[in-house]
């Protein structure tokens, strides 16, 4: 087998692209998260279809943008955060009573593939801009998570959004390459290919640039929670690749598309990119509670 050039060149420009759009922030960091959410809605409805479901697509697909909006426009405090909140339960009855005026009454799956996904491709992606949207906060009474004056120029928001990203890349080449190198004990029916040995690398990998940036903080717990946090941010970049496998297996896919030459479709690139940013996000919040008080 040769060496996957189409798909280097495919993942450096994805690469490229995020570090372009998280840098920008603000409603550039929104539209560009809102295109990607609206293409990997479009995969997973494809994907429910083919097994007999039919989800409220349309309505769902507004009803995402319309979250992600509600969450940037909090975030820059245009919008109160509890109006923000109320997004979700209000989106989710909304689409429910839609499945329920068609001519064909919606089924209980009709209903759980609709919800599902809004809070997968919806909810949980708009922790990316929660995420990015903390600027004003400083969970490590001083701590500067670059060195030198570069802690100046970067916001807290774009630092921690841009090691997030950097700890599910690590983690996935060092899944890739511990697999590669030692694999020998499978890790779960749903992807034949993935082992053991290639988590537990992808584990350690993320651990590793965690307590690498939590080193330039200035706390004792820097390293230390640097590296937990890679540890977290590992396991749920693989629950999020897990999940879309086993949704592709009910499927009977491959891939869930074909719009990235080299890796398949959108859910194929940013299936590990789903579940972290909440993790991460409320891991600063729970930090900063806690060394606060």
């Amino acid at each position: 087998m040769g060496f996957p050039f189409k798909r280097l060149r495919s993942g450096l420009a994805a690469g490229a692209f995020g570090l372009l759009v998280v840098g920008l922030g603000g409603w550039w960091f929104t539209l560009a998260l809102g295109i990607i959410v609206h293409l990997g809605l479009l995969e997973f409805f494809r994907m429910a279809q083919s097994t007999g479901i039919r989800p409220a697509t349309k309505t769902t697909l507004v009803f995402c943008q319309l979250l992600l909006l509600s969450t940037q426009w909090s975030g820059n405090g245009g919008l109160s955060s509890d109006l923000s909140a109320a997004v979700l339960p209000l989106s989710g009855a909304a689409i429910c009573g839609w499945l329920l005026l068609q001519p064909v009454t919606g089924s209980i799956a009709d209903i759980a593939a609709s919800i599902f996904g809004m809070f997968y491709l919806g909810f949980l992606p708009s922790h990316w801009l929660k995420l990015r949207n903390l600027n004003y906060i400083d969970p490590f009474d001083g701590g500067q998570l670059v060195p030198g004056a570069l802690g100046g120029i970067f916001s807290f928001g774009m630092i921690i959004t841009l090691i997030a990203c950097l700890m599910i890349v690590a983690s996935d080449i060092g899944s890739y390459c511990f697999g590669r190198l030692f694999g020998k004990h499978s890790l779960s029916p749903i992807s034949p290919g993935k082992t053991i040995e290639g988590a537990v690398g992808g584990v350690f990998s993320a651990m590793v640039v965690g307590a690498v940036f939590g080193h330039f903080l200035e706390s004792q717990l820097g390293f230390f929670l640097g590296a937990l946090l890679g540890a977290l941010v590992a396991l749920f970049a693989l629950v999020g690749d897990l999940t879309e496998s086993m949704m592709k297996r009910n499927a009977g896919v491959k891939d869930s598309g074909d719009v990235i030459p080299g890796h398949g479709g959108i859910l194929d690139r940013i299936d590990s990119y789903l579940f972290t940013p909440a993790v991460v996000y409320y891991a600063v919040i729970l930090t900063t509670t806690f060394l606060g008080s």
